[in-house]
């Protein structure tokens, strides 16, 4: 079997794209259980989020793989294939287990270190395993994956280097409001996401028209939403200076339990006009189907502030929370992930810093590529060491029979010591060879020492495959079942 990863991400496809093709819980369970059940798939987990949407199958051919794989997202997000296949990519063995790594470092990401995406592919993982669809071989992949992401966190300084999509926005945000308090380029002329006031143009974050655009104090935040990434927003704008803070949420529990960790306070989401209209900042990350923030209900809220009062609605969900037509509205911006895109950049370290941390996270990358690899040479090898040591066991098993019905009265005590010594001298001669053979396994040509091994020792070759097949099963999980 064979990693094969079929996806599109924010560097292969426009938002509106990528918004369709984002697939979360029910969704989400489907497409884990079709791609599962594909011809050629032996197992599966999907990273599906604001910047990706990605399968990750162990296959065994390479070409039905990604024809079904191919068919199964079309499917699923309902674009037509032609549209979908332009934006897709493909990375197969090595180059996908390369990109996994990368991914989960952050190198792959939006907004280049950014933390995240740690939990993201946590959370695909356990959703692949509450659906029984994860291999041995990918569980094993994944958690690897994990490991080499919290390694570049620790050693390097790719935190630094790049900020969070939350960090980012509030501090774009937060450029919108000091601009629109100083006069022209605000939320109530130009200053959108395609005028002045924008990353690209005065008013930014690092640009002449800002008051203190690092900074939240004197803002009202409102935060849409109870999951990770609200959690984040919240303690991101706490921690910028938030004058006030209110979580609103469908279920209140969640909200009051995400505002208790800064001393913030919730609300009901039927209450989200009144608190709209009472916020000068919105951040909305709900992970809903459909809209959240209609241009009705906005245009209600601003209907209800003084006049003149602009209003910021930072939309980090995808598919988007905010309705298209809101920043159209007098008075109110609108920034989304296709202006955090363009915005990335700005805020971050100098160039030389920045690029150092990077070159810095891709050598872990490297260091636990070349240790997957190898541990994969030594994992492929073992079935071979395994079936060596069940014949030499076999052998030895057969002669002290033998040797039992040769010499009749032999007492057992007696005859458990030659059998003993027979044991120890067939680990002894193997020893050598297949601790040698597991060293040569991360080193070129290692399937010819196995190869070399079979041969001399005549294993019988569905001996290994039996081997094979007993490792390959799905990882067992407490409660539910192995797998297939």
């Amino acid at each position: 079997m064979s990693v094969l990863v079929v996806g599109l991400s924010h560097k292969s496809a426009p938002l509106a794209t990528l918004e369709r093709a984002v697939v979360s819980g029910d969704a989400l369970g489907k497409l884990l259980r079709d791609v599962f059940h594909a011809e050629n798939v032996a197992g599966t987990f999907v990273i599906s989020t604001c910047n990706r949407a990605e399968v990750y199958a162990d296959v065994d051919k390479f070409h039905g793989g990604v024809a079904a794989i191919c068919e199964l997202l079309a499917r699923h997000s309902g674009i037509p294939p032609a549209e979908l296949n332009r934006h897709l990519y493909v990375h197969y063995e090595d180059r996908a287990v390369q990109h996994l790594l990368a991914v989960a470092c952050g190198l792959d990401s939006m907004v280049v270190g950014e933390s995240q995406i740690l939990g993201q592919l946590r959370q695909a993982l356990h959703a692949a395993r509450e659906q029984g669809t994860v291999g041995r071989a990918l569980a094993e992949l994944g958690a690897h994956a994990l490991r080499a992401g919290k390694r570049a966190h620790a050693e390097t300084g790719i935190d630094r280097a790049g900020a969070s999509l939350v960090s980012v926005g509030l501090a774009l945000a937060a450029g919108r409001l000091a601009a629109a308090a100083e006069g022209p380029g605000t939320a109530e002329g130009p200053g959108t996401a395609e005028g002045p006031g924008t990353a690209e143009g005065p008013g930014t974050a690092e640009g002449p028209g800002t008051a203190d655009a690092g900074s939240l104090a004197a803002v009202g935040v409102l935060v849409v939403g109870a999951g990770s990434m609200s959690s984040l927003a919240v303690a991101t704008a706490a921690r910028m200076g938030a004058a006030g803070i209110v979580v609103a949420n469908r279920s209140h529990s969640r909200a009051q339990r995400v505002a208790a960790t800064v001393s913030a306070s919730s609300a009901d989401l039927s209450r989200l006009p009144a608190e709209i209209a009472a916020a000068d900042l919105v951040v909305s990350c709900t992970g809903a189907p459909g809209l959240v923030i209609t241009a009705e209900c906005v245009r209600n809220a601003m209907d209800a502030r003084a006049p003149g009062r602009p209003l910021v609605l930072l939309d980090l969900a995808l598919p988007r929370d905010v309705e298209a037509g809101v920043g159209a509205l007098p008075g109110v911006s609108v920034i989304g992930l296709e202006d955090l895109r363009k915005a990335a950049p700005a805020g971050l370290p100098a160039a030389a810093a920045r690029d150092e941390q990077v070159a810095a996270a891709w050598q872990i990358v490297a260091e636990e590529f070349a240790a997957h690899v190898s541990a994969d040479r030594a994992a492929r090898v073992a079935p071979t060491v395994v079936a060596l040591r069940a014949k030499a066991a076999e052998v030895v098993d057969a002669e002290i029979a033998r040797l039992a019905g040769r010499l009749d009265g032999m007492d057992a005590r007696s005859l458990g010591e030659i059998a003993q010594s027979m044991r120890r001298v067939a680990d002894k001669l193997l020893h050598a060879p297949t601790v040698r053979v597991k060293e040569l396994a991360g080193s070129p040509g290692a399937d010819s020492y196995e190869t070399a091994l079979r041969v001399l020792f005549d294993l019988d070759p569905d001996a290994v495959q039996a081997v094979v097949r007993a490792h390959a099963g799905l990882v067992p999980w407490p409660g539910g079942e192995a797998g297939r």
